[in-house]
């Protein structure tokens, strides 16, 4: 029995699966432990229960994906917002130094992916599910480049991509604390644990408040940001012969708003509403995403799936261990910045905080740590991500 559901009823659903998400949370610790979104929480046992009506002949349910493009797009345009080029400079060299390391990361995950497909008989848009797509972007960005991957020809792209960010949040949960643990004892760095105070690099506290009358406008400056960033992508599509989604263009139109309004002051950009906007069209996108999951499509292609994610998780331990720590200067600071980069380099900025947290609970506070993680995790990874993403892409 073939059952197809309308964008209305599509959305229904997403909205009761976050609630099934957010329930069962409550009550499973390890879900809580981990971070790991009740979106994706609600979305697996829905696509569990899903994949079984499949196999045993019963029901095969489709839905309306429109709201979930409409939500993807807005909730990248509120990452586009993130942007601030006074905090990047403010936060000096340091910040400037883990930028790049982060830039290396997306690019190696990448490289990484795709080198090592054809050697396990995969094409390597299948790498592409376990690079950076999932990795440094986590489930949002998965979802987001699901799609574009099978638009490409590979089938149950989406799927691929979500399960690998999945595995990246609780592998990078899992390895952070330990290897900054190691870091730590092994070179003796508490006596490089030394309390600085890097106030000017916290945004504004006014980003942070909320007003009932600022949503209005903040909903509309993302409107405004996704128009004209139709026009960019395709202006860049255009000239560069290269292929660059809707939320490209939008984020850097929202980048170059917000950025116009710290410079000049002629306008307000209400970063708490945009904030909370991304948030709630994440959730809702996130929702939809998980609904759509078709499980069965993973059976033939789990062997080199594992393979794969399972070098990711090497290579992110490398990378935080040797080049993390010495390029962040070997001290007590850089280890912790270690143990975040496990967190967000697998899975989620929030991964990071939880990884940075048991490390400072254990042993002392790292206020630089801190301040970098957040900084280039919410507001330039996602950014650079993208576009390194859409470079590969069009690589291939």
């Amino acid at each position: 029995m073939h059952i197809s559901l309308d964008m209305y009823q599509t959305l229904a659903i997403a909205v009761v699966i976050l609630f099934l998400g957010t329930w069962l949370k409550k009550r499973i610790k390890v879900l809580e432990t981990f971070c790991i979104p009740s979106p994706v929480v609600g979305g697996l046992v829905f696509a569990i229960l899903s994949c079984i009506l499949f196999a045993t002949g019963v029901m095969e349910m489709n839905f309306d994906e429109t709201l979930k493009n409409v939500c993807m797009i807005m909730f990248f345009t509120s990452v586009g917002f993130q942007a601030n080029l006074k905090v990047l400079k403010s936060g000096g060299v340091s910040l400037l130094i883990f930028l790049v390391c982060v830039t290396t990361l997306i690019i190696l995950q990448n490289a990484v992916a795709v080198g090592l497909s054809p050697f396990l008989g995969v094409d390597r848009i299948f790498g592409m599910c376990t690079g950076s797509i999932p990795m440094v972007g986590g489930h949002g960005t998965a979802g987001a480049f699901g799609p574009d991957l099978e638009g490409l020809g590979l089938e149950g792209a989406t799927t691929l991509c979500t399960a690998a960010a999945t595995f990246g949040l609780i592998a990078g949960s899992l390895m952070g604390g330990p290897l900054g643990r190691r870091l730590i004892l092994k070179h003796d760095l508490l006596k490089t644990a030394v309390p600085v105070d890097d106030g000017p690099l916290v945004e504004d506290e006014q980003k942070h408040h909320r007003s009932v009358r600022g949503y209005a406008p903040a909903a509309y400056q993302i409107a405004i940001a996704m128009g004209v960033g139709t026009i960019v992508s395709w202006a860049l599509t255009t000239v560069t012969t290269m292929n660059f989604p809707v939320y490209i263009g939008a984020m850097i139109v929202a980048a170059i708003m917000r950025n116009f309004s710290e410079f000049t002051g002629k306008f307000e950009v209400p970063m708490g509403e945009i904030n909370d906007i991304g948030g709630i069209c994440l959730s809702l996108f996130l929702g939809i995403a998980m609904i759509t999951l078709k499980l069965w499509q993973l059976a033939a292609l789990a062997v080199p799936l594992i393979v794969l994610l399972v070098v990711q998780a090497v290579l992110m331990f490398l990378f935080a261990y040797f080049v993390v720590f010495n390029v962040m200067g070997r001290n007590y600071d850089a280890a912790v910045l270690a143990a975040g980069s496990c967190g967000f380099g697998m899975g989620a900025t929030p991964n990071a905080m939880a990884n940075m947290q048991a490390l400072t609970d254990r042993f002392v506070p790292s206020v630089k740590a801190y301040i970098l993680v957040p900084i280039v995790g919410s507001m330039f990874a996602d950014f650079i991500n993208s576009i390194t993403i859409t470079f590969f892409i069009n690589l291939l």
